[in-house]
């Protein structure tokens, strides 16, 4: 199995440490950092991801990632984040397409921030050039995706575009609810009860399972969803973005 992730990415730096008391200047915690865990994050995490899970994977993305840092600021005992610090957030360049031979994977993956990496005409030429594109988007969504196999939004990101889904592309959402699990073809897919200990990049590990499930099943969307559930469900359960 071979599939191919497409997106921007940069570097997740999880900052973790102990806050004990105010600044004396200021009504703010003083933060005294005691471990950095640093690693490729967006695009990157989602390749990370398929690879875990023991498929072949290869990516395009931007060459700059990691001058692209989000840092975050997290207090090691609760996990409690005061604070997130993105540099270079505008500078991710675009996409070159035009070398990619398609027919060398099973599938792609679009994991798409909506950072300028990527156009709209971008997404619609890798769905008319593949037959199984997955693609996770923080775009507002329009006929431009009609040509992508399975669309991936959260419940946030679909009330925000919501008003712009046709039946077109309707069959082709899958809706994930955080906790409730996720939805699709109006059948929700429940999801265990977990402590949950940081959220960070369950997105990106639920559409690498998906996708991996779905071609080495040959297509049987049922377990795929189950799957990416129980992907998901695992990396919440620990620190900072994790694979499954």
């Amino acid at each position: 199995m071979k599939i191919l992730v497409i997106g921007e990415s940069c570097r997740d730096v999880f900052n973790y440490g102990s806050c004990i008391r105010l600044c004396p200047e200021a009504p703010v915690p003083v933060f005294n950092p005691v471990e950095i865990v640093d690693n490729g994050g967006m695009a990157k995490n989602v390749h990370r991801n398929v690879v875990s899970l023991g498929a072949r994977a290869s990516l395009v993305t931007n060459r700059n990632w990691k001058s692209i840092t989000k840092t975050r600021f997290i207090d090691k005992k609760t996990n409690h984040m005061f604070m997130r610090l993105d540099c270079n957030d505008a500078d991710y360049g675009k996409a070159d397409l035009a070398k990619i031979n398609f027919d060398n994977y099973d599938a792609v993956i679009l994991s798409d921030y909506n950072k300028g990496f990527m156009s709209e005409e971008n997404i619609d030429y890798v769905g008319k050039n593949h037959p199984l594109t997955f693609l996770d988007t923080k775009k507002i969504l329009g006929s431009w995706c009609e040509s992508i196999s399975f669309i991936k939004i959260n419940d946030n990101e679909y009330e925000k575009t919501k008003h712009m889904i046709g039946p077109e592309i309707e069959s082709k959402l899958i809706m994930t609810m955080g906790s409730e699990g996720c939805r699709y073809a109006g059948v929700t897919y429940s999801v265990s009860n977990v402590e949950i200990k940081d959220p960070s990049g369950a997105g990106d590990t639920f559409v690498a399972g998906l996708a991996y499930k779905y071609v080495e099943t040959s297509g049987d969307m049922d377990k795929a969803l189950e799957f990416a559930n129980k992907c998901a469900t695992d990396v919440v359960q620990k620190r900072g973005v994790g694979t499954v």
